[in-house]
């Protein structure tokens, strides 16, 4: 930050040296700072990219996500319990038996399940473990929606990184003031998502994801499974799958459908969503359903 202002009085002063000579070439060859180099004065600033994002966990608890605050909720319980089974799958003796078991992606059958809300919720759960890390990729590029909920702005993410538009995925992979938790958001959408995600670049990325920190689990919000070619794609990639079925909405064959559109080999899971039961205080809870797929 310091070198940006530099530059800027720098070209502040140069500007003023050109305005007071009569004569522009004589003038700019006796200012006695170094000259900024052309792309230098080309380039507007801009915020980095490497700034994390600041989640408001309030607002998300108010909202009716966990709480990270210490705070005893129902709901904390609920995916306490669901991010038992996923991590004793990743790193328990399951986990030989599967192709990347530390890589979970939360879908649904049909839009508006609440699978976004059920990803974010795990990745919330899991960053408060205290030997894990968890990295929450918002691969439905199509209808990206992990931002939104999260109350984060947008930025370039995935996509940008498939289509060349930065080098290295590292640029859009984000920390965030919970230690433990980094996104990488959909990014801008792209007439080629489905092929941009079935390509060799996807293949090695997933591979360094599952691979390269032994400690995470990476969780992928998909598209839901129905009708839409990009999730399975992205059931290719991951060990585990979850799938959010909303109560009274969903349809069985619907959830059947969804099932033979996932990888035979995953352990694939059940997340009931907007079931709520009550209890003597009157407060709701959403119910969860798991069971590993066994072959």
């Amino acid at each position: 930050m310091s070198n940006t202002i530099e530059k800027a009085l720098l070209k502040q002063k140069q500007k003023n040296a050109l305005a007071n000579s009569s004569n522009q070439e004589s003038a700019s060859n006796h200012v006695t700072e170094p000259q900024l180099e052309p792309n230098d004065v080309a380039k507007p600033e801009t915020k980095s990219p490497k700034s994390g994002f600041k989640i408001n966990l309030e607002r998300l608890s108010d909202n009716g996500h966990i709480s990270l605050s210490g705070e005893r909720r129902q709901i904390n319980e609920e995916y306490r319990e669901i991010k038992r089974k996923l991590l004793a799958n990743a790193f328990g003796p399951l986990a030989k038996t599967l192709h990347n078991p530390n890589i979970i992606m939360v879908t649904s059958s049909r839009p508006s399940e609440g699978k976004t809300f059920t990803a974010t919720n795990l990745a919330l759960s899991i960053a408060a473990e205290q030997d894990k890390t968890v990295l929450l990729v918002d691969a439905d590029v199509l209808k990206p929606n992990v931002l939104n909920t999260l109350g984060l702005e947008r930025r370039k993410g995935l996509m940008e990184y498939l289509i060349g538009e930065v080098d290295d995925i590292s640029e859009v992979l984000y920390s965030t003031n919970i230690d433990k938790l980094k996104i990488i958001p959909a990014g801008r959408s792209h007439h080629l998502s489905t092929e941009m995600l079935a390509s060799h670049k996807m293949h090695e990325t997933v591979d360094e994801f599952a691979n390269r920190y032994p400690d995470r689990i990476v969780i992928f919000d998909t598209p839901p499974l129905i009708g839409i070619n990009e999730s399975a794609i992205l059931a290719n990639f991951a060990g585990q799958a979850v799938v959010v079925v909303e109560e009274g909405k969903a349809k069985l064959n619907d959830v059947k459908m969804s099932v033979e559109r996932l990888n035979p080999d995953m352990a694939i899971g059940f997340v009931v969503n907007k079931s709520v039961h009550y209890d003597t205080d009157g407060s709701g809870y959403y119910g969860y359903y798991y069971s590993e797929r066994k072959d």
